[in-house]
């Protein structure tokens, strides 16, 4: 089946956490179809909680806020438990019931949410990001602290395994800068998704986007599968990128991923991560491509980022850095309808599988 779950993806704005947060909650214990989960507190006493969906056989995990600033992710899984609850009585919905048990954390890092507010409530101001946004370092990266590196890890952890085996999973991420749009695709997959990877490339071409083309030669468990697609990453490819290098130090810091946890419960979950640019970057002149699948305006700007942020903390001028760039911020709007429409294409995919 198609699911077009009719969603209103027009916002430009982000919404608070702190108050969208009960206001959720308050929401969905109060709706008979949806079941509100509390797991825990964050380091800092915030609540993590999940919201529960459905009674179909298919069982899907979807979570957000891995990397605290990439908030695309979680605002999607928020509209999507307000649209579940919203558009209840739609056919679509009604569908989605009856044929999967959704399990969605829309948050699982919410101290890092608060430290990024400072330019998420500023977006799409560039320079507010550049001055205020924060990401965790390895050792900090929730991502790959499963099953309990971090208090949020173990939280998620405990509750994912308590639910059993799932069909899918979800992790809604996002990217800085990129060339284009990138969909994550899990090994054991990349043979059984190339309606999932055409689907995806249709919304990229829908909106005039280009894909991220970025081959890594297997870099970190990157596997290169086609322009736009890769593997999704695996800890122990990561330890072995640092051992390779001599920093066993940093190797040591990296656990699995939500990705192969949800695997370890068992069964064979399709497992995605979406990623998003906030902003896309180009040359201002594109010059002649030295190398195929390398996204060279990408990585030119990526060298330059370190010594951007250190002028920009020291108040220096920093636009020679970024005179050879054109730089566009992907509309929330837009960023949320293709992860909306992601989602439905995964939805359809382990349904037919």
């Amino acid at each position: 089946m198609s699911y077009n779950i009719p969603a209103n993806t027009d916002q430009n704005q982000f919404t608070d956490p702190d108050e969208s947060r009960e206001q959720l909650r308050k929401r969905v214990s109060k709706h008979p179809e949806l079941e509100y989960q509390p797991l825990g507190l964050s380091e800092e006493g915030r609540p993590l909680y999940a919201v529960e969906f459905g009674e179909g056989p298919l069982r899907v995990s979807l979570l957000a806020g891995a990397h605290s600033d990439e908030p695309v992710g979680p605002e999607t899984l928020r509209l999507f438990i307000n649209t579940l609850m919203a558009e209840s009585g739609q056919k679509s919905i009604k569908k989605l019931k009856e044929t999967f048990t959704f399990h969605i954390i829309p948050h699982i890092n919410p101290d890092g949410e608060a430290v990024n507010w400072q330019w998420i409530r500023k977006w799409p101001d560039m320079d507010s990001y550049l001055q205020h946004a924060f990401r965790e370092q390895p050792g900090r990266d929730l991502e790959f602290g499963y099953p309990n590196m971090r208090v949020e890890n173990r939280l998620v952890s405990s509750y994912l395994r308590s639910q059993g085996t799932f069909d899918l999973h979800m992790s809604l991420h996002g990217m800085a800068f990129s060339e284009g749009l990138m969909l994550l695709i899990e090994r054991h997959w990349i043979d059984q998704t190339e309606s999932l990877r055409n689907h995806f490339k249709a919304l990229a071409d829908q909106n005039g986007l280009p894909l991220h083309d970025h081959d890594r030669g297997g870099e970190k468990g990157f596997k290169y599968i086609a322009p736009g697609f890769s593997t999704t990453p695996e800890g122990r490819a990561m330890r072995q990128h640092f051992e390779n290098k001599g920093d066993t130090e940093t190797a040591q810091k990296f656990h699995l991923s939500s990705m192969e946890y949800v695997r370890s419960l068992g069964g064979s979950p399709l497992c995605l991560v979406t990623e998003l640019p906030l902003f896309l970057v180009a040359f201002k002149e594109e010059p002649e491509k030295t190398e195929p699948d390398q996204p060279e305006a990408y990585l030119s700007l990526k060298e330059k980022i370190p010594l951007l942020r250190k002028r920009r903390s020291q108040g220096e001028s920093f636009d020679d850095l970024l005179a050879p760039y054109k730089f566009t911020s992907l509309p929330l709007s837009t960023a949320l309808s293709i992860q909306f429409r992601t989602i439905e294409a995964a939805l359809e995919l382990i349904e037919e599988a």
